[in-house]
C-alpha cells in the first residue's frame, strides 16, 4: 500500500528539522559567522572603526533574522552575495573616491594629530639630565616595544601605545625578563631589526610633549623631547631659531612664512584639484593625451585583430572537409591556457635587442622591439594578438555551431556565394551573441595592466615629466607608476585617474550594450 503525504502539512526543510543533520550544520556555520562578527567587533573598538562596527554588527543582525526566519526564504540566497558585493565593490568603489579628493600620499598619509607626533619625534634630541634605562626590545603581533623600569614599576609600550604597566612583568635588578604576551628579541634579532630599533619612539604618556625613550644601542634607553616646539593653542610650531609654522589646512601641513613645510603633512579635502592636475600641469598634460589616445587605440586594435584572426581561424576549422580538426582546434587553445603574465615575460626575452630570438631569426637584425616607442606598441599588439586570439577562436567556434544549418542552405538555394554568406547571414548571427563579448574584451584591455607591466613596463619613458610615466603606458599602468613607482606616492591623484578609467568604460559599455540591444531587436 502506497503512503501519501498530506498536502496540508508541508514537509520540512533539513536546516529547520531538528532531527536531521542540516539543522546542525546549519547551527554551526552560524555560530562560526556570529564568532567571526564579533571578534570584528572587538577589534574595532579600540581601533575606532565605528563604520566598520556598524557595518559588521547590522550584518549579524540581518543574518540571524534571515537564516532563523520562516519567512526570509530568498534572502537566504541572496545575503551572501550582497554582503560581498558591499564590501568588495562599493566600499572599494566609496574608498576610492573619497580618496579621489584629498591629499592622500606620501607625506599625508594619517591625521593631523599624528603628523603633530611624527614631527616631533623626527625633530628630537636628547633631554639633559634625564636618567637611562635598561631596555628590553619586545614585540607583539609584529609591533615592536621597549620593557623598562622606572620608578621600580616595569612598564611597556609601543610607538602607537605609550609606556602602561606591564602586566606580570619579570624583573631581574633593572631590567626586564620576561613579559607574558610578549616577545622578547634576542640580540640577534636586534641586529637583524637594528634600524627599526633605532628609529623606534615610545611615548612617556599621552603627551607626546612630555617627550619618548629611544635607544641608541638597545641596551639603555634615554628621554628625548623635540627640537620644536608645538603651541596648541596657536597651532604652530616654533624651530631653535624661531622660525614659526603655521598649520595651512588647504594643503595639510605646517607651512612658514618663507614657504617651508614640515613633513609629514595630514590629509585634507582637496576638492577638483586631483582631477585637474593634469590638464594643469604642462609637464604632464601631452603625455596623458598621447596616452589617453594610445589606451583607446590599443583597446579597439586588440579587439579587432584578436576577434579578426579567431574569427577566420574558427570558420577555415569549422569546415568539415578540413582534416585534422580536432587536432588544430587544441593546439590554437594552447595560448589561452598559458597563464598571460609568463607569457608576456618570455616574450619579452624573445624580443630582447640582444639576445632575442626574434632579431636572431631575422638574421641577427638590431631592431630595438621594447626600446623605440612605435615598434613598443607593435610589439605590445603582437604579442596581445597572440595571446587574445584563441579566446575569440574559442567563442566563435561555439557561435558558428550553434547558427542553424538551414539559414545556410536556404542562402545556398538564393545562390548566394561563400562571402554573400558570410557578410548576410553567419557575421550578423555571430554578432548577436558574439557583440557583448566584444564589449567584455574592450573593457578588459583597457585595463590589461599585466601586459604592459611585463613586457614594456610602460616604456621607453618619456621625459621631463614629474611621475614615471612611458609610450607603452595606458591609463591603467600610468595610474598604477603615480601610486607606487614615481618616487613619491600620490594615491589621491590615482584614485581621481582610477573614477575617470571608470566613467570611461562604463559609459562605452553602456553604448555597446544599446547598440547591442537593437541589434537583437532588428535580428
Amino acid at each position: 500500500m502506497i503512503q501519501r503525504t498530506d498536502p496540508a502539512q508541508p514537509r520540512l526543510s533539513h536546516a529547520r528539522d531538528y532531527t536531521r543533520p542540516g539543522f546542525y550544520v546549519k547551527l554551526v556555520l552560524m555560530a562560526l559567522v556570529n564568532a567571526f562578527g564579533l571578534y570584528g567587533i572587538m577589534v574595532s573598538i579600540p581601533q575606532q572603526q565605528w563604520l566598520v562596527l556598524g557595518f559588521l554588527a547590522v550584518t549579524l543582525l540581518v543574518a540571524d533574522y534571515v537564516y532563523f526566519s520562516k519567512r526570509a526564504i530568498p534572502a537566504k540566497y541572496l545575503l551572501p552575495g550582497l554582503v560581498f558585493l558591499l564590501v568588495y565593490q562599493v566600499y572599494v568603489m566609496g574608498s576610492t573616491a573619497w580618496v579621489a579628493f584629498t591629499n592622500y600620499g606620501d607625506g599625508h598619509n594619517d591625521s593631523k594629530q599624528s603628523a603633530i607626533t611624527q614631527i616631533l619625534k623626527a625633530s628630537d634630541r636628547r633631554v639633559g639630565d634625564t636618567a637611562t634605562y635598561p631596555v628590553t626590545v619586545v614585540e607583539k603581533d609584529g609591533e615592536l616595544g621597549f620593557a623598562v623600569v622606572r620608578d621600580g614599576k616595569a612598564e611597556v609600550g609601543t610607538q602607537n601605545t605609550p609606556l602602561a604597566e606591564a602586566q606580570g612583568a619579570v624583573v631581574a635588578g633593572t631590567k626586564v625578563t620576561q613579559l607574558p604576551g610578549w616577545t622578547l628579541l634576542s640580540p640577534s634579532d636586534v641586529q637583524a631589526r637594528q634600524q627599526d630599533v633605532l628609529a623606534l619612539r615610545v611615548n612617556l604618556s599621552d603627551d607626546p610633549t612630555q617627550g619618548w625613550l629611544r635607544t641608541d644601542n638597545a641596551s639603555f634607553a634615554y628621554v628625548a623631547k623635540s627640537a620644536l616646539t608645538h603651541d596648541a593653542a596657536t597651532d604652530t610650531f616654533t624651530d631653535p631659531d624661531g622660525k614659526v609654522y603655521h598649520a595651512d589646512e588647504s594643503v595639510g601641513a605646517f607651512v612658514a612664512d618663507d614657504g617651508t613645510q614640515l613633513t609629514p603633512g595630514w590629509r585634507v579635502f582637496v576638492g577638483t584639484k586631483n582631477f585637474t592636475e593634469v590638464f594643469n600641469d604642462s609637464r604632464l598634460t601631452g603625455p596623458f593625451l598621447s596616452i589617453t589616445v594610445w589606451t583607446f587605440a590599443f583597446s579597439i586594435l586588440s579587439v579587432l585583430t584578436t576577434f579578426a584572426l579567431g574569427l577566420a581561424l574558427a570558420v577555415i576549422y569549422n569546415d568539415k572537409r578540413v582534416r585534422g580538426r580536432t587536432f588544430y582546434r587544441a593546439i590554437f587553445l594552447l595560448p589561452y591556457a598559458f597563464p598571460a603574465f609568463l607569457a608576456a615575460l618570455t616574450w619579452k626575452g624573445m624580443l630582447n635587442r640582444e639576445f632575442g630570438i626574434i632579431n636572431q631569426l631575422l638574421g641577427g637584425a638590431d631592431i630595438a622591439w621594447l626600446s623605440d616607442g612605435n615598434l613598443a606598441k607593435l610589439a605590445v599588439l603582437g604579442v596581445n594578438l597572440w595571446l587574445g586570439f584563441p579566446y575569440m577562436f574559442l567563442v566563435s567556434t561555439g557561435a558558428l555551431q550553434a547558427i542553424p544549418a538551414e539559414l545556410t542552405e536556404a542562402a545556398i538555394m538564393d545562390g548566394a556565394g561563400a562571402w554573400r554568406r558570410f557578410r548576410s547571414v553567419t557575421l550578423p548571427m555571430l554578432m548577436v551573441s558574439l557583440a557583448p563579448l566584444l564589449i567584455a574584451s574592450f573593457a578588459f584591455n583597457f585595463n590589461n595592466f599585466s601586459l604592459i607591466y611585463m613586457l614594456t613596463g610602460g616604456g621607453p619613458n618619456y621625459s621631463g615629466t614629474p611621475v614615471v610615466i612611458g609610450e607603452t603606458d595606458i591609463l591603467i599602468s600610468m595610474v598604477y607608476s603615480i601610486a607606487f613607482e614615481s618616487g613619491g606616492k600620490q594615491y589621491g591623484l590615482a584614485s581621481a585617474l582610477s573614477l575617470l578609467i571608470f566613467v570611461v568604460v562604463g559609459v562605452i559599455a553602456w553604448l555597446g550594450f544599446r547598440q547591442t540591444r537593437k541589434l537583437e531587436e532588428i535580428m
